[in-house]
């Protein structure tokens, strides 16, 4: 009798599958729920994402003043981000890189902060040091003993989480700026050393941390998907990639980001500079004479292919990170180098529960 049933059952199905229309493809279908929508109505609103696209400001001449960055400062602050996301690794993929070194050669040296002498000062491996600083912010408080926020500092140090480490000691008056039994002085040394940090994350980030009462910033960055390029040919894939790059969307973007350099340096507008890098068309410029010509070639050894397995698996998990940091509702602002802005909202546009804050308005 069973033997009949299933027999049965299986011939319906298989009417049913001949029966059915094609089936819609699976972004199709995703799309057509709204699921975005169902989101909105459920609690009234989304969390919102801003995406501020950067140049690398470790290349400013060493005479640039930094005071000139106030006003970008002032316009972030103004949108009052919960949280801040920065271009740089969490302190666990830092111990993986250096771990699985063999597959990443040079990748941790060139990356990360080595937290070693933070660890033997405090006795403390990272993940042991990241289970106390939980324990710590678990409890929320506007202010802090100067003794728990030294403490904080250094368990970041050991963590290899050196920006979050620069909230706690900028959040320190002066006078409690010293070494204590939890802060060493080598540790007072490094974090006296960071402070003369010249790129985003020092510049940009920390001040604006602290202005907001932030506990710390959120490492996003991966180098994990280094790997998926697979095995390459150096000198050929330098070849091809550089003949890719010869193309007119390099060229106009060239030509713009020197005149920029040089407006920046002879004391020009750094707001104006921002809302420059911020705009559509530094976006499409960068993923046309980029990314988008990298997709197009035809080259021997598939360099455009191999290129494109990097950095998009890499910008996949660095959303992935800023979903992490959003969790279940939060206001985030994600500070990145310019070439990763139309990939960033182009993935966080596909989620549930995330909107797109208009970083032009934002700047305005």
């Amino acid at each position: 009798m069973l033997a009949i049933h299933l027999v049965a059952l299986g011939a319906l199905a298989a009417t049913s599958i001949q029966a059915a229309p094609h089936p819609r493809p699976a972004t199709e279908i995703a799309n057509s729920v709204a699921i975005a929508d169902e989101a909105a109505v459920r609690r009234g609103n989304l969390s919102q994402v801003a995406v501020l696209g950067t140049a690398h400001l470790s290349s400013l001449a060493k005479d640039f003043d930094t005071r000139r960055l106030a006003g970008l400062v002032d316009k972030l602050g103004a949108w009052k981000p919960e949280r801040i996301a920065v271009e740089s690794l969490s302190g666990p993929q830092c111990d993986y890189l250096k771990a699985y070194e063999f597959a990443y050669p040079d990748t941790w040296k060139t990356y990360c902060r080595d937290p070693s002498i933070a660890r033997a000062a405090l006795g403390l491996d990272g993940a042991a040091a990241e289970a106390e600083i939980e324990h710590i912010l678990a409890t929320a408080t506007v202010e802090r003993p100067a003794a728990q926020r030294r403490r904080l500092a250094a368990l970041f140090l050991a963590v290899g989480e050196p920006a979050s480490a620069m909230v706690q000691w900028m959040r320190l008056s002066a006078a409690e700026r010293h070494s204590d039994n939890s802060l060493a002085k080598t540790l007072v040394d490094e974090l006296i050393e960071l402070e003369a940090k010249r790129n985003e994350n020092y510049l940009i980030a920390v001040p604006l941390a602290v202005r907001l009462g932030h506990e710390r910033v959120f490492p996003v960055d991966d180098h994990t998907g280094d790997r998926a390029s697979g095995p390459y040919d150096e000198k050929l894939y330098v070849q091809e990639i550089t003949a890719i790059w010869a193309n007119d969307a390099v060229s106009e973007r060239r030509t713009a980001d020197e005149s920029w350099d040089k407006r920046i340096a002879a004391g020009g507008d750094v707001l104006g500079w921002y809302r420059w890098m911020n705009s559509p068309e530094v976006s499409r410029l960068a993923v046309t004479g980029d990314f988008g010509a990298a997709a197009g070639a035809k080259v021997p050894g598939d360099s455009g292919r191999k290129y494109l397995a990097y950095w998009e698996t890499r910008n996949m998990r660095m959303v992935a990170n800023i979903r992490e940091a959003v969790g279940s509702g939060s206001r985030l602002l994600a500070i990145v180098g310019v070439s990763h802005k139309a990939y960033y909202e182009r993935y966080l546009g596909v989620s549930s529960d995330i909107q797109i804050a208009d970083m032009e308005s934002i700047l305005r």
